[in-house]
């Protein structure tokens, strides 16, 4: 359910957020899409309980902080929450820079698949540069998704205390959904201004010729006032 309602959610924020829906980029929405799925399952499963992990533990330096989540219940002070929003951001931040290595070079390896088997087809981006664009995920889940993940937690649980289960249930599929939507959206933003989803080029080659269209209009409009004298 998380990678099929959590991915999806996230890549139609993706989408959302870049021109035309994102169908002259389907190349980074593809990239975002292999990237979630792995990205996704990650998480899950380290968040996730299991057998194997009956008590949950931190490392020293942080073992006075909540094991699960800032907001937890219990007598915590604000330092030792804020510990906790630490340690988690960076496990979230290896996991996404991991996801983020593998993810585009699966990607990019697909892509450069397409190309040999259809001589033809072009994409309309250069190639995604591994390095940065994992360093963009890696940011992305240390902050953005780290600090919606320690809010979300927080408000639901205030949600438990307030609403009938029935309500309550739906609430948290909205909020869920809603929160990976703005996950997808934020991560296009960030995306943009590390540089490693640039759609610069192509925006400068439009710039040129609108410049060229505009000098030719100008020296026609004097060539008309020249024949006018």
């Amino acid at each position: 359910m998380e990678e099929l309602v959590g991915v999806t959610t996230c890549v139609i924020g993706d989408m959302a957020s870049r021109p035309n829906f994102g169908l002259n980029e389907l190349d980074f929405v593809f990239s975002t899409l292999v990237v979630g799925c792995i990205l996704n399952f990650v998480l899950m499963y380290l968040l996730a309980p299991t057998m194997s992990v009956s008590t949950s533990t931190l490392p020293s330096i942080f073992a006075n902080c909540p094991a699960s989540r800032m907001f937890e219940p219990g007598p915590y002070g604000l330092i030792s929450r804020l510990g906790t929003f630490v340690y988690k951001g960076v496990l979230f931040s290896a996991v996404g820079f991991a996801a983020g290595l593998v993810g585009t070079a699966i990607s990019n390896g697909l892509i450069k698949m397409r190309k040999k088997m259809d001589p033809n087809f072009e994409t309309s981006n250069k190639a995604l540069p591994t390095i940065l664009n994992a360093a963009t995920w890696a940011i992305h889940v240390g902050v953005s998704s780290n600090l919606r993940y320690q809010i979300l937690n927080g408000v639901e649980f205030l949600l438990a205390n307030l609403f009938p289960l029935v309500l309550f249930k739906s609430s948290v599929v909205v909020l869920r959904c809603l929160n990976n939507v703005l996950g997808g959206m934020s991560f296009v933003i960030l995306a943009r201004l590390t540089g490693a989803q640039s759609v610069g080029e192509k925006k400068q080659l439009v710039t040129d010729e609108a410049g060229l269209a505009a000098g030719k209009e100008k020296l026609y409009i004097k060539f008309l006032q020249f024949l006018d004298a």
